[in-house]
């Protein structure tokens, strides 16, 4: 009698557990469906800033208290990085918005607006403040100069804007007179131009 009643505990002990782990793969199935009604992969409006605004009350306040600690340990560096990516983003959206106002601009530089596209974000990775007519002018001023200056390249004048510098000065620093640096600024702004109206 003894025996059986342990062997009917055995089997209970045994049924409970498989009841508690069929409840927890049901729970785990339907947590991971990605129908559900939600799209699949991120929305149209992923940004820098996207769930800023909401962190914060979903939190209970501990997000703020959070940023304003990364913010207060990095000595602001946190806040830097969050405004440059913020800058980028503005600059890229208006290259876009330039593209498509100008669809015609890019074949007419003897270019393609993918490349003027591509070059130009990763220029904004080393200089947030670029804006797109200073990269469209320093691609048409290289390839102006380039065969009879070889040391003016895209690269040297997007450096010499990081510095701080105008094109102008770049020019001038990389071996123009400044004259020349200035017929050779006209000369592209001229070209950009004619290239946005046809």
């Amino acid at each position: 009698m003894q025996t059986t009643l342990r062997l009917i505990a055995r089997f209970g002990l045994v049924f409970v557990l498989m009841a508690g782990l069929q409840v927890i793969a049901s729970a785990q199935g339907r947590g991971r469906g990605a129908g559900a009604g939600r799209p699949a992969g991120p929305p149209s409006n992923v940004g820098v800033d996207r769930g800023i605004s909401t962190s914060s009350d979903r939190s209970n306040g501990r997000a703020d208290t959070g940023r304003s600690t990364a913010s207060n340990r990095s000595n602001g560096r946190s806040d830097a990085g969050l405004d440059r990516a913020r800058l980028r983003e503005q600059n890229s959206r208006q290259a876009d918005k330039d593209l498509r106002d100008h669809p015609g601009m890019a074949a007419n530089l003897h270019t393609t607006a993918n490349d003027l596209r591509s070059g130009y974000r990763t220029a904004l990775l080393a200089n947030p403040n670029l804006k797109f007519g200073q990269y469209v002018a320093a691609t048409r001023l290289a390839a102006n100069l380039g065969a009879r200056n070889p040391n003016i390249t895209r690269n040297a004048i997007l450096a010499g804007l990081a510095a701080g510098k105008s094109i102008g000065q770049t020019l001038q620093d990389l071996g123009l007179s400044k004259q020349a640096a200035k017929d050779a600024e006209k000369r592209a702004d001229r070209e950009i131009k004619d290239a946005k109206h046809h």
